[in-house]
């Protein structure tokens, strides 16, 4: 006889001035005491997970949420309960947040917290919170490389902190050059690099990690050895098999029209929008975008959206 699945609804505050999210310690009481948890609670009959996220809020925190986005959803097995957990990232709310029912409230930043410890449910929301809104591909081919070296750094100065190198016709050796060079930049200003299929090399020369391709994450059989792992989804089984190598984020798409694929079939924000609430994993929204398509997105459950050429336009693309 399978368990029934307890249905939560839980919220990411984020103070978007300093970068700290909130967190709540479980009262006496209750399974897991003294653990602490981003705050939520279960999603009543006939609810839907924003509209019990709006009530839970309100009854233990004092505050009404002005902007929530759908964000991940985890299912994870205690010994007393199955709980599936849908995330909310909450970005503008009223009120100043206080436990009402007589819960601890507390502050925090990633990486390190300063309290523990943390709900087991929980912990993988800190890695996904490393991630900013915006992916940048790298188009060198396009742009030429010292063009879109100058481009990378002007990205940089304006925020930009998470790249993929993705030139595949270069040979091997101009590939490792311009990746050392891209990777300078960005530990100048704290970003991170990923390179597209290239594990070894990515290895060899210190990168932050790889993005591997839909064909690599079809042949994958475990999450290869290095600090971040992404790959390139297209389908709900491809989410799946991402999340379940233990990979770090996925890119979904293509969304829209792209002008590299005229015709080519599309998601569409609804059917985007069906896979992403089924992610575990944060997903980026890739194919036709533009920087203004981040709000939409976010709305869609994307944790944020992958630009390629759109990324670099105006000298910074930021």
């Amino acid at each position: 006889m399978s368990t029934p699945v307890v249905e939560v609804a839980a919220a990411v505050l984020l103070d978007s001035s300093n970068g700290r999210f909130l967190l709540a310690q479980r009262p006496e009481g209750k399974h897991y005491a003294g653990y602490w948890e981003f705050p939520g609670g279960k999603i009543e009959p006939g609810e839907s997970p924003l509209h019990a996220l709006r009530r839970e809020l309100r009854e233990e925190l004092g505050i009404e949420i002005r902007a929530a986005y759908p964000w991940l959803t985890r299912l994870f097995v205690y010994s007393h309960a199955t709980v599936r957990l849908n995330f909310f990232r909450v970005a503008r709310w009223q009120g100043e947040p206080h436990g009402r029912e007589g819960q601890s409230l507390s502050w925090q930043t990633v990486p390190h917290l300063s309290v523990g410890p943390l709900l087991p449910a929980n912990t993988p929301i800190l890695r996904a919170l490393q991630l900013p809104p915006r992916y940048a591909i790298s188009n060198a081919a396009g742009l030429g490389r010292e063009e879109f070296l100058r481009r990378l750094q002007c990205a940089l100065r304006d925020g930009l902190r998470l790249v993929q190198v993705r030139e595949k016709n270069l040979p091997r050796a101009i590939l490792r050059d311009l990746s050392l060079r891209v990777l300078d930049l960005a530990r100048a200003h704290g970003a991170r690099v990923l390179l597209n299929r290239e594990i070894e090399l990515a290895q060899e020369i210190g990168a932050d990690g790889v993005h591997l391709n839909s064909a690599q994450l079809a042949e994958c059989r475990a999450r290869p050895e290095i600090e971040w792992c992404a790959a390139s989804c297209h389908d709900a089984g491809e989410l799946r098999r991402a999340a379940g190598l233990g990979l770090d984020f996925a890119v979904l798409g293509p969304v829209l029209p792209t002008a590299s694929h005229p015709g080519a079939a599309h998601l569409g924000w609804d059917k985007f929008a069906a896979l992403a609430a089924a992610s575990e994993i944060p997903v980026y929204a890739l194919g036709g975008l533009r920087g203004e398509d981040s709000e939409t997105a976010m709305r869609c459950g994307a944790h944020g959206i992958a630009l390629l050429r759109q990324a670099w336009l105006g000298g910074g693309g930021s």
